[in-house]
């Protein structure tokens, strides 16, 4: 399996709106519940719940928010991009560009961490975040994706 094979083109935000944490949850929430076949209200619950426990800004520029719900039966990734930035109590305190969503079926672990693994993969190649950070639409962001993915 690849980011790519469950990276919908309908679930990626080239230019954020939100300005802050709880928006950005809401925005990505409501572009990747469709693919999820989930509740956009409950996404969010399930993303801001698990913020409580600790931020998933990790640093650099790059959050992952992820949760898991009884209601999506399959792994579903979603990606919004913020030009300015938004405040996400990132480890290093840095506003967030780029974001990765994740939303895993209630009783997934190998896939979920599969994908998370291969997410914090592609997100430590310099190259692929520049490309992303630049892009110029949401086609050039998946095909930035498409191009860098691998199985596994």
């Amino acid at each position: 399996m690849k980011i790519s094979d469950i990276l919908k083109l309908d679930a990626i935000i080239a230019d954020l709106k939100a300005k802050n944490k709880s928006e950005a949850i809401k925005e990505l929430s409501r572009a990747v519940s469709p693919v999820a076949g989930a509740e956009a209200e409950d996404v969010t619950a399930v993303l801001l719940e698990r913020e409580q426990l600790g931020s998933t800004g990790i640093g650099g520029g790059i959050a992952i928010p992820h949760g898991k719900l009884e209601t999506v039966k399959s792994i579903a990734v979603g990606f919004g991009r913020s030009i300015k930035g938004i405040e996400f109590d990132s480890l290093d305190n840095r506003p967030v560009h780029l974001f990765f969503l994740l939303l895993t079926p209630e009783h997934s672990t190998g896939g979920h961490l599969k994908v998370l693994a291969q997410i914090s993969k592609l997100l430590k190649m310099d190259q692929f975040k520049e490309r992303l950070l630049s892009a110029g639409s949401t086609e050039q962001i998946h095909q930035i994706i498409l191009e860098n993915d691998e199985d596994f």
